[in-house]
């Protein structure tokens, strides 16, 4: 009995010394993720996307890692300024996170002339933890209304 007794204890003791896995902060990766964009840091967003990324915008949908960048990173990134979101939802584990709202960008004018415009919508990060431990964007949406001429 009093073996039986220990053994439940010192399992138990090495049951409670086992570390936990923690529950992403998405928080703190999408903000990461805004300050490399208004940085215009496309190396650092690159690096965060994952793979086999997602991006929908609309009837737009670009498929991978290469893809995402090429088409929505560096062809946008460099038209655009001042990125700011407002979170209406998000949910975080130990695998998933995601975090969704509202977001504003100002809109650079594409020629000498033109008047900057504003744009805002709706927005949906969804991360994974890679294999590896770190968190990658997996699927990025938005839906953003017609830009606005700045007045």
């Amino acid at each position: 009995m009093k073996t039986m007794i220990y053994t439940l204890l010192v399992g138990a003791a090495l049951t409670g010394c086992n570390k936990q896995e923690e529950s992403a902060n998405v928080q703190s990766l999408n903000q990461q993720f805004i300050s490399a964009w208004n940085s215009k840091d496309a190396g650092k967003v690159t690096g965060m996307l994952a793979d086999d990324v997602d991006f929908v915008q609309g009837e737009v949908h670009y498929k991978g890692k290469s893809e995402v960048t090429e088409k929505w990173v560096n062809a946008t990134m460099p038209t655009t300024k001042s990125l700011k979101t407002s979170v209406i939802s998000s949910v975080n584990d130990t695998q998933t996170a995601y975090e969704a709202g509202t977001f504003s960008v100002d809109v650079l004018p594409q020629a000498a002339g033109e008047k900057a415009g504003y744009g805002e919508g709706n927005y949906m990060l969804l991360w994974k933890k890679a294999a590896d431990g770190t968190w990658k964007l997996s699927y990025a949406q938005l839906e953003d209304l017609p830009v606005q001429v700045k007045q």
